[in-house]
C-alpha cells in the first residue's frame, strides 16, 4: 500500500524537496550555532567559522547568567512587551473589521480601488517609510508647522520616549493593515452564499449576518493569525525599530532584537547575542503552545 502510495503520489512528494532542503539549510542546519549561548566564542581559533565554533571552549551557563543579570534586560523585555501587546490589541481587529466591510461592499470599481489603495504600503521598505514620515512628523515637518499656525508647540514625535510607541503602532497598522486583510478576504470568498440566503430567510439583517455567518466561518482564520502573532510576541517589529529609533527613545522604544544587534554585531558579542535569540525562541514555542491547546479548548479550533 504505501508503495502504491508513493507512486501515485510521487509528483507531489517531488515538489515538496525544495521546501525540505530550505527547512534543512535555513532553518536546521544554523541550529547548531545555539552553542554559541553555552561557550566563549573565539573568531580566529581555527579556519573557518564552523571549526572556530567547534574548538571555541564551553562555559556552561555563565553568558546566560550574564544576561539576565544584566540591568538593561528587565527594560528590554519590558519595552518588547509593551510594544507587542500594544500592535496586538490595537491592529489585530482592524484588517477584520476592514475585510467584512470591504467583503459588504458592492461596487466593484470602488472596492478594488480601496484595496490597491490600502495594499501598496506593504511594499514600501520600512526606510521608504521611515523618509515619509520624518517628512510629516520632525520638528520642521507638515504636522508641526500646522500645529505651530495654530498657535500650538511643536512636538518631537521621532525623539519623545512619551509618542515613539504610538507611532510605531501607527505606522505598522498604516504599513501592513491592508497586507493582513488579504487573508480574511480570502477566508470570506469560501464562505457558501447559502449561508447568507438562508439567514436572510430567517429575517436576519446585514449586521446580523456578519455576526452569525461572516465571523464564524472566519474564526479558524482568525484563530490561526492569533496563534502565529502570539508566537511572535517578542520581536515586536525588528526592522521598523531599527530603522525610526535613536539613543533618545531607548528607554521606550529599545527591544531586544535591537540590542542583539548592538551587543552581537555592533560589539562582536556573539555569545550573549545568541543568548538573548535562544531564549526568544523558547518563550515564542511556549506560548503558542500554550494558546494552542486553550483555543483547542475553547473555541474547538487549533493549528494541530
Amino acid at each position: 500500500m504505501k508503495k502504491n502510495y508513493l507512486k501515485v503520489n510521487k509528483a507531489l512528494y517531488l515538489m515538496c524537496i525544495p521546501g525540505l532542503i530550505f527547512l534543512i539549510v535555513y532553518k536546521f542546519a544554523p541550529l547548531y550555532g545555539l552553542t554559541l549561548a553555552f561557550k566563549d566564542f573565539g573568531m580566529f581559533l581555527g579556519n573557518g567559522l564552523l571549526d572556530s565554533l567547534t574548538k571555541s571552549p564551553w562555559v556552561g551557563l555563565k553568558h546566560v547568567r550574564s544576561v539576565f543579570a544584566s540591568p538593561d534586560f528587565i527594560r528590554l523585555l519590558s519595552n518588547t512587551l509593551i510594544i507587542s501587546l500594544m500592535k496586538l490589541v490595537f491592529l489585530f481587529p482592524i484588517p477584520v473589521i476592514l475585510s467584512i466591510i470591504l467583503n459588504e461592499t458592492r461596487g466593484s470599481i470602488f472596492k478594488n480601488s480601496v484595496e490597491t489603495a490600502i495594499y501598496l504600503p506593504h511594499f514600501l521598505s520600512w526606510v521608504i517609510i521611515y523618509g515619509i514620515f520624518f517628512s510629516l512628523l520632525s520638528s520642521n515637518g507638515v504636522v508641526n508647522r500646522i500645529i505651530s499656525a495654530l498657535g500650538g508647540e511643536n512636538i518631537n514625535f521621532l525623539s519623545d520616549p512619551n509618542t515613539f510607541r504610538a507611532l510605531l503602532v501607527f505606522t505598522e497598522g498604516w504599513k501592513e493593515t491592508g497586507w493582513s486583510c488579504i487573508i480574511y478576504l480570502s477566508a470570506l470568498t469560501g464562505v457558501d452564499e447559502a449561508l447568507y440566503e438562508a439567514a436572510k430567510v430567517d429575517g436576519c439583517n446585514r449586521f446580523q449576518r456578519i455576526i452569525h455567518v461572516a465571523i464564524p466561518s472566519i474564526l479558524p482564520t482568525i484563530v490561526m493569525m492569533l496563534l502565529l502573532k502570539l508566537g511572535n510576541i517578542l520581536q515586536a517589529g525588528y526592522e521598523q525599530i531599527l530603522v525610526m529609533y535613536n539613543p533618545a527613545v531607548y528607554s521606550t522604544g529599545d527591544i531586544i532584537q535591537t540590542w542583539v544587534y548592538r551587543i552581537g554585531l555592533g560589539q562582536m558579542d556573539f555569545s550573549r547575542g545568541t543568548v538573548v535569540g535562544l531564549f526568544e525562541s523558547i518563550v515564542g514555542f511556549v506560548l503558542i503552545v500554550s494558546f494552542n491547546s486553550i483555543c483547542r479548548k475553547i473555541f474547538k479550533r487549533s493549528l494541530w
